[in-house]
């Protein structure tokens, strides 16, 4: 099966990768709803809410600050490389992440599209600023910061740019997403349970429109049903051999 990945990968015209949690747990980037997950230690209800915001603003951050640092101290795994490196060759469009961890663009990929947010921006309650902490330098002192964090411009408090539960996803980053999903002619989707929408249509997106859909993942997921080739295995493990079989099919013109 992984010969069939490599082929329709080298001969795509439209490639594009969905990508989940699981592709960023071999990076230490615990995942949500496996066993040893973030929310068995935390109740999401407390720290992921716009109402446990209102209601506890403190915890919120000390939650975030906490994944921040978490984040910062993990670096991209092979699965990341594998898909920076198909861009750089042409052939990867653009990653569609679920993910906040930053860790596409740590790897090198210039297109991502961000459903969920990026967890190194902040944003204003009340007005229209926001910032990258990565891009302004600024993020081990706001790490560091004992107090709740406040926007510059209008006093306000700061919270994270990521989508908490009950809110919906960014517009802009959702309609780009459906697009470049019409678009795709195969989409590798890569370490996500398949069950968080509107996120979640991608693959289904370009199953619709005619389009074949690789999926990698360590279990079966509520993509499984609809992809045409099913890789078992960890992310960076499958990427790595994928994006071989997928040069030397390159150099091979019969392939």
């Amino acid at each position: 099966m992984i010969e069939e990945a490599a082929k329709l990968i080298a001969h795509s015209r439209f490639l594009i990768a969905f990508t989940g949690a699981g592709i960023s747990a071999e990076s230490g980037i615990p995942t949500f709803r496996d066993r040893g997950g973030l929310w068995e230690n935390y109740r999401v209800e407390e720290v992921a809410t716009p109402e446990a915001f209102k209601r506890n603003p403190r915890l919120v951050w000390e939650f975030y600050k906490m994944r921040m640092k978490r984040m910062k101290e993990a670096k991209p795994n092979k699965a990341h490389l594998a898909l920076a490196e198909l861009e750089k060759m042409g052939l990867l469009k653009a990653v569609i992440t679920q993910n906040i961890d930053n860790l596409h663009r740590e790897a090198g990929n210039k297109n991502v599209v961000e459903l969920h947010g990026n967890i190194y921006r902040v944003k204003c309650t009340s007005c229209a600023y926001r910032e990258n902490l990565l891009d302004s330098g600024r993020l081990e002192e706001f790490l560091e910061e004992e107090g709740l964090p406040k926007c510059p411009e209008c006093g306000s408090l700061l919270r994270p740019d990521v989508v908490w539960f009950g809110e919906p996803l960014p517009q802009e980053a959702l309609q780009k997403a459906f697009k470049l999903a019409e678009r795709a002619d195969v989409c590798l989707v890569i370490g996500t349970s398949g069950q968080v929408f509107p996120a979640a249509y991608v693959p289904y997106i370009v199953k619709e429109n005619g389009g074949y859909v690789i999926e990698i993942n360590i279990k079966e997921s509520g993509i499984t049903p609809i992809a045409d080739i099913f890789l078992k295995g960890p992310a960076g493990e499958v990427m790595e051999t994928l994006l071989a079989k997928v040069k030397r099919c390159l150099k091979d013109k019969g392939c």
